[in-house]
């Protein structure tokens, strides 16, 4: 058994573990498999162990990992998330091959995916990025605009609002960690209130998902916790 697949299976089971202790369904929650920086052999060792969701952050490499996976797997469900910054010269190729954009978090580039969606791909998925800790460093809209956003957003008519992303502070404690989810969560809790139609809480990653399953989370973000320690450049 590969590592790969080891770890997915670990991953997975400390999903089940979280799930549980909310009183959740595991089914209630879909792992997105981060995949950057990792090459195509390691998407396609995973997808033969299952996993079928993948995200990226870099715009190239992903066209170049989702060509040769699709070359590889040419029959298998495959589903795309971008889950890194938009720059508006790069909305066109994410709009026409990813199934899921995470990380919206100006109208702007909102009304460029929906102008370049392919029509016969259908609506393209899309979650606002949100800074709930309000780190000068991160990405995301505040908490303070967001309902706007999320009102205009939601009018776009090849897209489909799904829901809300955070990468909240990075925190060692539990309570602090969920505390922080909690609070993408009452935004989340408004917005459905106001009337939106959302269904997603993209929130967690390998060293919080159990905090962020706590909290509601419908997607974990794993990414070292599956494939390894990332190697930079």
């Amino acid at each position: 058994m590969s590592t790969i697949v080891q770890n997915l299976q670990a991953v997975d089971a400390s999903i089940v573990a979280a799930a549980d202790a909310a009183g959740r369904s595991r089914n209630d929650v879909q792992l997105l498999a981060v995949s950057k920086t990792f090459p195509a052999e390691a998407v396609l060792e995973a997808a033969a162990a299952g996993q079928y969701a993948f995200g990226e952050n870099y715009l190239q490499e992903a066209l170049d990992k989702i060509a040769a996976v699709s070359h590889a797997l040419p029959a298998s469900p495959m589903e795309w998330h971008f889950i890194g910054p938009i720059q508006s010269n790069k909305t066109r190729p994410i709009a026409a091959s990813f199934a899921w954009v995470h990380t919206v978090e100006r109208l702007k580039i909102a009304q460029r995916l929906s102008e370049q969606r392919p029509p016969e791909l259908g609506p393209l998925n899309v979650c606002l990025q949100v800074n709930i800790s309000g780190e000068a460093s991160k990405s995301g809209v505040t908490p303070e605009a967001l309902p706007e956003l999320a009102r205009a957003v939601a009018q776009l008519p090849h897209l489909r609002l799904r829901g809300l992303m955070a990468i909240p502070e990075a925190q060692a404690q539990v309570d602090r960690q969920r505390a922080a989810f909690r609070q993408l969560r009452v935004l989340y809790d408004r917005l459905r209130a106001d009337g939106l139609a959302l269904d997603t809480l993209s929130m967690g990653m390998s060293a919080d998902l159990g905090a962020a399953i706590a909290e509601g989370a419908t997607i974990v973000r794993v990414g070292s916790a599956i494939f390894g320690s990332r190697q930079y450049e």
